[in-house]
């Protein structure tokens, strides 16, 4: 399973990122990352740049041109929704449903990884 993350300005959530980075056994790990969030310290297969002062409808779009082939043939992803805020986390959502994907969210638990729903 893929991971996706979105990745805000909120240093203070990065380390349950780098928890789920770290710790977990995924295929690959996509970080949405907001143009404020520069300076994280992991790196992930794969790093998309978002412009999160746009709009929420034209952000849900870029999210999903961008996701939309790296996630070919994925039927669900694990979504990590620990950084950044409201807008953002309706955008990712939003896109993936779109892609279509669907989502299984996740966090970084004192028992390790777990999913949410």
């Amino acid at each position: 399973m893929n991971l996706i993350a979105f990745l805000g300005s909120d240093k203070e959530s990065w380390g349950q990122i780098s928890a789920l980075i770290n710790n977990g056994k995924w295929d690959k790990i996509i970080i949405l990352k907001s143009k404020n969030a520069e300076d994280f310290p992991i790196e992930a297969s794969e790093t998309i740049k978002i412009n999160s002062e746009q709009p929420i409808i034209l952000l849900k779009d870029d999210m999903m041109k961008k996701l939309k082939d790296k996630l070919s043939g994925d039927l669900e992803v694990a979504l990590s929704i620990a950084s950044g805020n409201g807008k953002e986390h309706m955008a990712v959502i939003s896109a993936l449903l779109s892609v279509p994907v669907g989502i299984r969210l996740v966090a970084y638990t004192k028992d390790g990884v777990e999913f949410v729903n």
